[in-house]
């Protein structure tokens, strides 16, 4: 679960969420975004649901940004105290999130991809979102690179088990000579 290492005092105030977001509210990384549309809290278990949520729809392909942190403590008196005594213990930590900004970037998938592992992330949050897309375009180079997906040959036709046993057969061949070659040189060295 996010949160900070250190803080310099344990309690904060409640604050108020006035304005728009005049930072973070442009997708910097990534290819598509998911912007906030209204103030909100979101907690860290919130968070890390919305990044289990994508990287599940993702599998493994893809890159996710989390633009957000939690760094402010939310205190809770315990269950079934009377008022007074005193604030709360924290109980758990919250990111103030102002309208306009961006919580998730995404990269390395389509643009259908984004916005179905996008969509799933935000039924997980408290407040509404969009879809946006990066003004800068990618190349195919980065693209491929966030992707983090292996390119494979595959052939025009497919083969069939017989032909198949056979390369089998020729890799296991190659690498019995390879051996003996290496037996050789070891001999001569001696």
């Amino acid at each position: 679960m996010l949160m900070p290492r250190r803080v310099k005092r344990r309690k904060q105030h409640r604050g108020r969420m006035k304005g728009k977001a005049l930072r973070g509210n442009k997708v910097t990384y990534g290819q598509f975004g998911l912007q906030a549309l209204e103030p909100c809290w979101i907690t860290a278990n919130q968070i890390e649901a919305s990044r289990i949520a994508i990287n599940r729809y993702f599998r493994r392909g893809g890159t996710v940004w989390i633009k957000i942190f939690p760094d402010k403590p939310v205190s809770k008196k315990p269950a079934e105290t009377r008022m007074g005594k005193g604030k709360g213990a924290p109980e758990y930590w919250v990111a103030v999130v102002k309208p306009g900004r961006v919580l998730f970037e995404v990269a390395g998938v389509t643009e259908k991809q984004a916005r179905e592992a996008l969509r799933l992330a935000s039924h997980k949050l408290p407040c509404k979102v969009r879809f946006i897309e990066s003004e800068r375009e990618f190349t195919e180079e980065e693209i491929a690179k966030y992707a983090e997906v292996q390119v494979l040959d595959i052939p025009d036709e497919l083969l069939t088990d017989e032909e198949l046993a056979e390369q089998a057969g020729e890799a296991e061949v190659d690498s019995a000579a390879q051996e003996d070659a290496e037996a050789a040189e070891e001999q001569t060295e001696v």
